[in-house]
C-alpha cells in the first residue's frame, strides 16, 4: 500500500473510541445549521461586509461606497445576513443602519484570520 493512503491496511473497528466519540458527537440539526452558517461565511461579498461592520455601524449606502458595489448587491447580501442572525438593523429616520449581531462573529472571525495567516 502506498505511504501517503488514507485507508487502514486491515480492517479494525475500535469499538470503544467509536462508542465514546458518538456518545460526544451534536445532533445532526445542530451539525446541519453549523455547515449552513459556514456556507454564509463562504461568499467573499458576506465576509467583506462583516469586516466593514467590525469597524462601524453602516447603512447601505455606506457600505456600497466603501465596499463599491451597488447598493442593490449589498442588500442582497445583508438580507442573506440577517437571516442566519450575523447582522442585526436599526432604523433611525428613513435611514436602516446594520450592525453585527454579537461578538461570537468577531470570535470566529479572529479564529478565522488567525488560522489562515499563520
Amino acid at each position: 500500500m502506498r505511504e501517503n493512503s488514507v485507508k487502514c491496511e486491515i480492517e479494525c473497528i475500535h469499538e470503544d473510541i467509536v462508542a465514546a466519540v458518538k456518545e460526544k458527537l451534536p445532533p445532526e440539526e445542530i451539525l446541519y445549521d453549523v455547515a449552513e452558517l459556514f456556507k454564509v461565511f463562504g461568499d467573499s461579498t458576506r465576509v467583506r461586509i462583516i469586516c466593514v461592520l467590525f469597524e462601524s455601524e453602516m447603512c447601505v449606502c455606506d457600505i456600497a461606497e466603501t465596499l463599491n458595489m451597488t447598493q442593490s448587491a449589498i442588500s442582497h447580501q445583508l438580507r442573506v445576513l440577517k437571516q442566519s442572525r450575523l447582522v442585526k438593523f436599526r432604523r433611525e429616520g428613513k435611514t436602516i443602519y446594520y450592525s453585527l449581531s454579537d461578538n461570537h462573529i468577531k470570535n470566529i472571525f479572529n479564529q478565522a484570520f488567525e488560522h489562515v495567516t499563520e
